[in-house]
């Protein structure tokens, strides 16, 4: 864990973000830990990073999603018992169906905010504030109704153009980056083309890498769900602002 930076004026004590991973791929908690870094770190917090421990490498059906959510809150309650658990700002629930987040939330005292959330709120905001028509591209297609309930349960649907599928199963495209970089480029371009998404959710924590590729390629604006939920944590740290 990072130390070496200096804390600035208006960051409270406790300045480490806890980014917890729902699955066991601890190769896919520290792709996401660097990535929210690059948003946390320059305004004095540090991202600590846990996983499941429990479950699967990779959620792809609501099963393992509905499972996944003791396994997160038995995580984090773990962590903040523990000798540095005093030390945590808030907690980023880093799988987009946001298992355990309202949970937690309800529980704790401090933010507790999910990518899901971050990219849904992102994605339906304009530069200008204003509501835009969004979609989302993932490789999970038996999370496709629970992808649309978290649209809703924010109240987005009316907004929402709905999910663009990969050809290939979400497993093969893990072990497949340059593949999965073709068929998630290829969802977005049916996404924003035949639908008329004026942002497009790149939805799947262990798709972030990915995500942030086609966010460098492509002039569509692509939703990053690592990105939007560390604005999120900004926002309710009172050190950024959002659209409402």
């Amino acid at each position: 864990m990072d130390t070496s930076f200096p804390v600035p004026e208006g960051v409270p004590a406790s300045n480490t973000v806890l980014l917890v991973n729902p699955n066991t791929n601890s190769g896919t908690t520290a792709m996401m830990v660097d990535l929210a870094k690059e948003t946390l770190a320059p305004q004095g917090l540090q991202v600590v990073g846990i996983s499941a421990a429990a479950g699967p490498s990779m959620i792809v059906d609501p099963v393992s999603l509905a499972e996944s959510e003791a396994h997160v809150h038995h995580a984090v309650n773990d962590y903040l018992s523990g000798s540095d658990g005093g030390r945590v700002a808030a907690v980023i629930v880093a799988a987009i169906g946001d298992p355990g987040r309202a949970r937690l939330d309800h529980e704790l005292d401090i933010p507790v905010i999910g990518i899901g959330q971050g990219s849904v709120k992102a994605a339906a905001h304009g530069p200008d504030g204003q509501h835009r028509r969004f979609g989302m591209a993932t490789s999970t297609p038996l999370l496709v109704e629970a992808l649309a309930k978290l649209v809703a349960d924010h109240g987005f649907q009316e907004h929402f153009t709905g999910v663009r599928l990969t050809q290939s199963e979400p497993l093969a495209l893990a072990a497949d980056p340059e593949r999965q970089f073709q068929e998630l480029a290829q969802a977005v371009t049916s996404a924003t083309e035949t639908d008329h998404a004026e942002a497009v959710i790149i939805a799947g924590g262990p798709l972030s890498a990915t995500a942030r590729r086609l966010a460098g390629m492509t002039a569509v604006d692509i939703i990053q769900p690592i990105p939007s939920a560390c604005r999120l944590v900004l926002n309710a740290l009172s050190l950024t602002k959002q659209p409402n």
